[in-house]
């Protein structure tokens, strides 16, 4: 049996085969790569009918990675699958807070869940940065919050929590009240592998090397 082994041309020809089913979505040739990037990691071509990209997401998104933005992270898998060292190009970083021990203690004392706990202390650093919310609602719940009490202002918010309490919810709640840009997907789907490839689709948004359609 032959098969790909080369990294580049297995992502050339997985893209290849997610093409026609975009062709028929109105959308712009930087949307169809976010939604490549998203498809590809997900294996699930049904994403294409749950996407939500707002008008200004991706404009604002890249304008803010290419001036070396920091992305803050939900939990360690979102923060692991974004390509950091493209990032560092930039001069920006990744940041997740779930595994400190100061944010476990807050959580504990206060019953909140550690994602919540860490979007607190991320607080005025969340200001004009990306946000990139993978696996808890309860995150994009306590960052729309932020937003609402704080006057904080990420310059996007890439909300794909994935899950059956409070997801579909929380990404509703996105779309509809944001102030900032966001990027989501409606439903239960989702998750941290959707959260990174979302964030990696900007990040390569410029970069010739990579397979863009």
């Amino acid at each position: 049996m032959s098969f790909i082994t080369q990294p580049m041309a297995i992502e050339k020809r997985s893209m290849e085969i997610i093409a026609p089913y975009l062709e028929n979505l109105d959308i712009s040739p930087e949307a169809v790569k976010v939604f490549s990037r998203i498809i590809h990691a997900a294996g699930d071509p049904a994403y294409s009918e749950v996407i939500d990209i707002h008008p200004e997401a991706i404009r604002a998104g890249c304008q803010a990675l290419y001036s070396g933005c920091h992305i803050y992270t939900d939990v360690e898998m979102v923060r692991t699958g974004i390509n950091r060292r493209r990032l560092a190009e930039f001069g920006g970083e990744v940041h997740c807070l779930i595994a400190d021990a100061e944010v476990a203690a807050v959580a504990k004392r206060e019953g909140i869940t550690r994602s919540m706990a860490a979007m607190r202390a991320f607080g005025d650093r969340l200001d004009g940065a990306v946000v990139a919310i993978g696996n808890a609602p309860t995150a994009l719940f306590e960052v729309l919050e932020l937003i609402q009490h704080s006057g904080i202002r990420p310059a996007l918010i890439v909300g794909v929590p994935v899950g059956f309490v409070g997801a579909a919810e929380s990404k509703a709640l996105l779309a509809e009240t944001s102030p900032v840009p966001y990027i989501t997907v409606k439903g239960t789907k989702g998750g941290s592998p959707i959260a990174a490839a979302t964030v990696n689709a900007l990040l390569y948004m410029q970069d010739q090397g990579r397979y863009d359609g």
